[in-house]
């Protein structure tokens, strides 16, 4: 159900609530999804072409500090797909449920390795099954050494239905067998993105029974020398892109 098109479905735009966020029915509609809380607004949509609506507020509302939850690093150039954060996102401490049923440490686990962070769900119709695709195409274009170092790992954000076994059924035909697929508490799930500025809302059931979610679409790349997140990706971004940056990536470097 993908289009060729990075980020859109069939090139349509994407249906908005009054409040101006996108959704999506998950039986089969547009992905709900909205951007993260970034500063600024004009840097982030220049720099990663979000699609979504931007909500923006004064205060960090991730670790009560009143500072912006990051920073735009280079102005707007909308040239490159990365966007460079002057103030990094802390990993999220989160231990879930992987595709084989274990217990999987997202911060033990991935420690000193360059890991690309993606929250999203299987019954998404385009920009999740895209965005898993670009990355594993521009996964096999590195060599073999440098795809073993790589980390992809994929958190449900529709766990209900998102179990171990559905993930380790999709993440493979998506995106690629090495990818890690996460389940568990939606609370638990919400408040890692949240803590690097992706916004999930809870499913919420409509009445004429379809279910309807929203999530932020962007993925964030962790340096293995910090173990911080500090560069960005939105939807938009191609696999050739993708497989420009990785290289400097695996190695802790900006893009």
């Amino acid at each position: 159900m993908s289009d060729t098109k990075s980020g859109t479905a069939s090139g349509t735009t994407p249906a908005k609530n009054t409040d101006g966020r996108n959704t999506e029915a998950k039986d089969g509609g547009r992905p709900g999804r909205r951007a993260p809380l970034l500063i600024s607004a004009a840097a982030i949509v220049a720099a990663i072409g979000v699609t979504a609506a931007v909500g923006l507020g004064g205060d960090d509302s991730a670790n009560g500090t009143g500072s912006p939850v990051a920073e735009v690093s280079g102005g707007s150039d909308n040239t490159k797909a990365a966007t460079v954060l002057d103030r990094p996102f802390t990993k999220p401490d989160l231990v879930l449920t992987d595709s084989k049923g274990e217990k999987y440490d997202l911060r033990e686990r991935t420690k000193g390795k360059p890991t690309l962070l993606y929250f999203g769900y299987t019954h998404c119709p385009d920009v999740c099954p895209l965005t898993m695709s670009n990355i594993a195409i521009a996964r096999k274009s590195l060599p073999k050494a440098d795809q073993d170092k790589l980390q992809v790992v994929f958190v449900t954000t529709d766990p209900e239905r998102d179990t171990a076994a559905e993930l380790g059924k999709w993440l493979p035909a998506a995106g690629d067998p090495s990818f890690t697929g996460l389940t568990g508490d939606f609370s638990a799930i919400q408040a890692g993105a949240r803590s690097i500025g992706i916004g999930i809302d809870p499913p919420k059931k409509e009445k004429d029974g379809s279910v309807v979610s929203m999530h932020g679409a962007q993925v964030i790349a962790f340096s293995p020398t910090t173990d911080q997140g500090y560069v960005l990706y939105g939807e938009d971004t191609t696999s050739d892109q993708y497989a420009a940056d990785l290289p400097k990536l695996i190695k802790g470097e900006n893009p």
